[in-house]
């Protein structure tokens, strides 16, 4: 007996195409989830300008940050006696524009954040989805590295393998993805072992389907939030890391620029010029800071149990808020209400 197929007809189709989101109701749908937190708001708004000021450098910078004046050296910011609106944040010691350096800094710190968070999530996740995935033998071999990996001290593994290869910008990713892999490995085969035995897994394994299908489509979809937020908070980590390296003088080189660079490049003249170490200071934690903040309302909005208890609160703010109108806001629209009736 032929089973009969269901009919699509053009009605139904137009009607199961409006009910998809759309691309510009997700953003509206996103846009408003956030303006509640008005925190996330705020460094989700920094981290947009500041990906903004690295891409539009060359059109926003003044002037090249390695062009020297010798005339120039050491002026204070605009608003400072002495000051000029030529250099509105002052020139270093070698007569260089410190706004220009801060905004062509911002490039190198950024550019190395992202590159590291992209790559050593890639391979720390791939590695903790097959050791949870396939356990035993796998699982050990696997674990044990990464502990004797997290037992020896990363910061002086790095400085060794720079010292010994050489400083340069792809030599500090390549290093910092070595360094840093082991997180991503550690959360994701931890949370694989809790969604291993669930239900749909294991009907997804009684049914045929092969490993990577399992692992990719049915176990990796819910690694989503936790894996956005650490990769999030990671980013932080790698800022200060190219910071600190940069200031060590085994990360960026001149005549290249970065915010680390450029504080270590002031700190000789810290009581002289303040505003050499201070801006691209300041540039350093504004960053963190906007990634913290927008990392957090992440981890909320992504986390089901902590969208409830969002919600919750809101409503209770809104309850509390009923109780605290005057009796005569409280009568009139009683009577309001009782003349509609």
């Amino acid at each position: 007996m032929a089973i009969p197929m269901p009919v699509t007809t053009p009605v139904a189709t137009a009607r199961n195409a409006a009910q998809r989101p759309t691309l510009l109701s997700r953003l509206d749908e996103f846009g408003r989830e956030l303006w509640q937190d008005k925190l996330g708001t705020l460094g989700f708004a920094v981290i947009v300008a500041l990906l903004l000021m690295a891409i539009l450098a060359p059109l926003l910078a003044p002037y090249d940050p390695a062009a020297q004046s010798v005339i120039s050296r050491l002026k204070p910011p605009a608003w400072l006696p002495k000051g000029s609106w030529e250099h509105i944040l002052g020139t270093d010691h070698l007569g260089r524009d410190v706004l220009s350096r801060v905004i062509y800094g911002a490039r190198a710190s950024l550019l190395v954040g992202v590159l590291v968070v992209l790559f050593a999530g890639s391979f720390g996740v791939v590695l903790g989805l097959w050791a949870g995935f396939r356990g035993g033998r796998t699982d050990s071999i696997i674990m044990r590295i990464v502990d004797v990996q997290v037992a020896f001290p990363g910061l002086l593994l790095i400085l060794l393998v720079i010292s010994v290869i050489g400083p340069s910008m792809a030599t500090m990713i390549i290093v910092l993805v070595v360094t840093n892999w082991m997180v991503y490995a550690r959360v994701v085969r931890g949370i694989v072992l809790s969604v291993r035995q669930t239900p749909y897994v294991e009907a997804a394994e009684m049914i045929g389907c092969k490993t990577s299908r399992v692992i990719f489509r049915h176990i990796l979809p819910n690694l989503t939030s936790p894996l956005l937020t650490l990769g999030i908070l990671e980013f932080t980590n790698i800022v200060l890391a190219e910071a600190a390296l940069s200031f060590l003088g085994l990360g960026v080189q001149p005549p290249a620029t970065s915010w680390g660079l450029d504080v270590a490049n002031g700190r000789d003249y810290i009581f002289v010029a303040w505003w050499l170490i201070t801006f691209p200071g300041l540039s350093i934690a504004t960053t963190v800071l906007a990634v913290n903040l927008f990392a957090s309302w992440v981890r909320v909005t992504t986390d089901p149990q902590e969208r409830e208890k969002r919600f919750a609160y809101q409503r209770a703010k809104l309850a509390v808020r009923r109780a605290r109108r005057s009796p005569q806001a409280q009568s009139s629209e009683a009577k309001s209400q009782g003349g509609r009736s």
